[in-house]
Order: structure tokens, then C-alpha cells, then sequence
């Protein structure tokens, strides 16, 4: 069976209400009878103390008769609604409020002795409980005190007093209790209703909504607006739901785009190697097509290093090497790579470039693969005979670094896409042939990487620039 927080808040309600009813019956009843009989047998010892000090000895010393001794005696113990006893050292009653034709000195002279009576089985306590040597039908609580005169113990004051009589008032003592823990019962039941109502069921709602997001489907929202815990929660799980959505959204895009890519060179490839191993292509023109499997290998060696590139730059970022370089001249030494395909279509570089020396403080090689990745992009789109403009400058504690070109430039409908991953402007027929649509994409998670920004600026028709900006090394900024 499905164990549910509800069932669970419900179980441990009655398991606490049982535990609790338990604990009342037995330790806090106990305990309750155990102080209610020793503070009872407190006021009777004070009573027995006060009888033998005043009445008794007064008794004993002829200044007190026995009538006005009984009187006295029976008035009191129905006030204790008690029996008090005047017994001698061998054990005979000598006076019984309860009964004045009990007593040694009773006109009939009726009176009873206690079987075995001892006070030391009183041990260290001045009370004791019990049916008082087979002397009462029930159970009692006795009390005893000495009566002395001239240093002698002449005989021993008992009151005794049902303990049924005592149970009734720790009884209505409990019945109290019950009563209270009866009004903190219903009061937490009603806390524990607003907690069903307020906790249990958002709860509910956020469970449900999660078993959609587990089942693959991303569009429920939790619809929970609340400032508490359990609205930070609903709100985590609906922005969850959003980039699980769009993730979902991103994977199918990229598996279509890497098929797209990897399809086309492959096919090639394929094609190509068949037609050579069954004579279509005759081996003297064989050169011209073993060039273009190197080519179509070459392009998909860099997709493929493309896409590894990019599953390093993850949600939690990428690992930098950070140092203080000179920016302008690894500009200098990175155009040099781009000898050969400037000349081939007449391409030129004007560098304007701030100072001699522009120290930023960053990972050189990641800095460097952004720079190529640029100046690739501006030598592929450029027009022919044209130049390509690199530029450095500083602006508030920043290098901000500018690669313009003077090319076919974006539609105004790309810019924003530019920076998605295999994104290209025709993807089917794209002037780049060679590209990859991973360039932009890696150039912009290296640059995040390092917290900075970079843009883009371009009309169609007329060029395209990317600035983006890097943190002065410390030297430059003291300087």
C-alpha cells in the first residue's frame, strides 16, 4: 500500500493522542496519586502533631476531661473527615473519635488492642498505607505522633483517612487534566487541518506537476503564487519546466542540425570513395577527388572538435587559465594564419591598435581561439579586395577589442540567432562551406566564461563588426 504525507500526518496524530492518553493513565496518574497521599499525609502529620501537643498531653495531665477530650476529637475528625486515635505504647486504643464507647477509660471499659502494633514498622516515615493491622475493611493512610510528658512517650496520636477518600480529590485532579489535554487535542487538530490546508495541499499540486515533468511533459505549471517556502518551490519548478521545455526543444534542433552537417560530408565522402573503387571516377582524375575527401574530413574533424569544445563550456562554466598577455601582439601573431587565404582573394588588414603594448588579464588561448574564430567568420564574408579592420582600445577599465569587415554582412532577422549552435544564415546553401555553425557559439560561452560582453554590429550589404570587451591587466589600470 502507497504510504501518503497525509496518512503519515494522520497516523502520527492518533499515535501521539495514544501515547499521550497512556502517559496520562499511568505515570501522570500515579504520580499525581503518589503527591496528592504525601501531601495529605503532610497535613494530617501536622494535625496528629498539634492533637498530641496540645489535647493529648492536656488529657494526660488532668487538665483536659474526657468527654471534652472526645468531643474535641470527633469534631476534628469529622473536619479531616478522618478517625483519630489515642493508642498506648501496647497498642490498646484509648480513644476513638468515631466511636466514643471505645476506650480504656470508657464508662464500659470497651476498648481494642492492636495486634502486633509497633511504630517502627512506620520505618523513616511518619505515615503509612494500608488496612492498619487488620483494623479497617479498606485501604487507609495513617498518621501517627507521639505524645510525650516529662521526656516519656505515653502514647501515639493516629489519624487515619481512607485512601478512596484522597483518590477522589487527585480524581478531580485528573479529570482537570483530561479536560485541558482534551482542549490541546481538538487545538491541534485544527492546526493540523490548516497545515493540510495550506502545506498538504500545494504539496499535492507540486507532486502531480512533477509526475508530468518526469513523464516527459513540460507544460503544466504549479500556478502556486506564494511568498513562503513552498512558493520559492512551485516557482523553481515552473522556471525548471521552462529550460526543461526549451532544452527538449534545443536537443531535437541540435540532433537535426548535426545529422544536417555530418550527412553532407559523409554522403561526399561515400560517394566519392564508390565511384573511384568501381571505375566511374579513371584514376588520372582521382588526385582532384582525394582533395575533396580531405577537405570533407577536415570539415568534419573541426564539427566534431567544434561540438567538444562546446560540451566543455557546460551550465557550470569552464575551468580558465588566467594570465596577463599582450592583446595586441597575439592580434599580430593571429592574422599571420590568415596569410594565405587573404592573398587568394586580395584581403588586407588594417590594425589600429592602442599602444605599443594592451596587457589584459585572461586565458590566453581560449582569447586566441575567439580572435580566430572572428577573423575567420570576416575572411569567409568578406568581399574580395576588400580589408579587414582590427581595433583596440581602453574604456572603463576594459579592452575593448573591435574585427569589422566590409563583407556581405547578416540579415536583420539573424542577428539575434548568430549565436545559437549550427546556426547559419542558409543553412543548406550557405556561402560557408566550410563552416560549421559552432564558431559564434564557442567565441560567445569564452567570453561569458570571463564575465565580459561582446556584440555585434552589421547591415546587409555592407559588413559586419563584433566588439567585445576584456579586463585590463593590473599594471595597465595603475598606469
Amino acid at each position: 500500500m502507497k504510504s501518503t504525507l497525509l496518512a503519515k500526518v494522520i497516523l502520527n496524530y492518533i499515535l501521539f493522542l495514544s501515547i499521550g492518553f497512556i502517559i496520562l493513565c499511568t505515570f501522570t496518574q500515579h504520580s499525581l496519586n503518589a503527591y496528592t497521599e504525601n501531601r495529605e499525609a503532610q497535613r494530617l502529620y501536622r494535625e496528629a502533631t498539634q492533637v498530641a501537643g496540645n489535647y493529648a498531653r492536656n488529657y494526660f495531665n488532668s487538665e483536659l476531661s474526657l468527654q471534652d477530650f472526645q468531643t474535641q476529637m470527633e469534631s476534628l475528625g469529622q473536619y479531616l473527615s478522618a478517625e483519630i486515635w489515642i493508642v498506648d505504647n501496647q497498642g490498646d486504643i484509648l480513644l476513638d473519635s468515631s466511636d466514643a464507647s471505645i476506650g480504656k477509660n470508657a464508662a464500659n471499659a470497651n476498648f481494642t488492642t492492636l495486634d502486633g502494633f509497633d511504630t517502627s514498622d512506620f520505618g523513616n516515615s511518619y505515615y503509612m498505607t494500608g488496612k492498619f493491622y487488620h483494623s479497617f475493611p479498606e485501604k487507609m493512610l495513617s498518621v501517627y505522633s507521639p505524645v510525650t510528658s516529662n521526656y516519656r512517650v505515653k502514647s501515639y496520636v493516629m489519624i487515619h483517612k481512607p485512601v478512596s477518600v484522597i483518590a477522589q480529590n487527585s480524581n478531580g485532579m485528573m479529570n482537570i487534566i483530561f479536560y485541558t489535554v482534551g482542549l490541546i487535542a481538538l487545538s491541534a487538530l485544527f492546526f493540523l487541518i490548516l497545515f493540510l490546508l495550506d502545506i498538504y495541499r500545494p504539496i499535492r499540486l507540486l507532486t502531480a506537476t512533477a509526475k508530468s515533468y518526469a513523464s516527459g511533459d513540460f507544460e503544466p505549471r504549479t500556478g502556486i503564487s506564494r511568498n513562503d517556502e513552498v512558493g520559492y518551490l512551485a516557482k523553481t519548478m515552473d522556471y525548471m519546466a521552462t529550460e526543461l521545455n526549451t532544452l527538449e526543444d534545443d536537443q531535437r534542433k541540435f540532433i537535426s542540425n548535426v545529422s544536417h552537417d555530418f550527412r553532407s560530408p559523409l554522403t561526399s565522402i561515400k560517394g566519392y570513395v564508390e565511384a573511384m573503387m568501381d571505375g566511374t571516377i579513371p584514376p588520372e582524375m582521382q588526385e582532384k577527388y582525394f582533395n575533396i575527401i580531405l577537405f570533407e574530413t577536415e570539415r568534419l574533424a573541426k564539427l566534431t572538435q567544434g561540438i567538444l569544445d562546446l560540451n566543455q563550456f557546460g551550465h557550470r562554466g569552464m575551468m580558465l587559465d588566467l594570465s596577463d598577455f599582450d592583446i595586441n601582439r597575439m592580434i599580430k601573431t593571429t592574422i599571420l594564419t590568415f596569410e594565405g587565404t587573404c592573398s587568394q582573394k586580395g584581403l588586407s588588414f588594417d590594425l589600429v591598435l592602442t599602444g605599443q603594448e594592451l596587457f589584459v588579464h585572461a586565458d590566453m588561448s581560449k582569447i586566441q581561439q575567439v580572435l580566430y574564430n572572428l577573423i575567420d567568420n570576416a575572411t569567409k564574408f568578406s568581399h574580395p579586395n576588400n580589408s579587414i579592420k582590427i581595433e583596440t582600445s581602453m574604456k572603463n577599465e576594459k579592452a575593448l577589442i573591435s574585427v569589422k569587415d566590409y563583407g556581405i554582412g547578416i540579415p536583420a532577422d539573424s542577428i539575434k540567432k548568430i549565436w545559437e549552435r549550427f546556426y547559419k544564415t542558409d543553412l543548406s546553401r550557405g556561402r560557408d562551406k566550410r563552416g560549421t555553425g559552432l564558431g559564434l557559439a564557442i567565441v560567445r560561452e569564452i567570453i561569458q566564461a570571463h564575465k565580459e560582453h561582446i556584440n555585434v554590429i552589421s547591415t546587409e550589404g555592407v559588413g559586419t563588426e563584433f566588439l567585445f570587451t576584456l579586463p585590463l591587466a593590473q599594471k595597465e589600470v595603475q598606469s
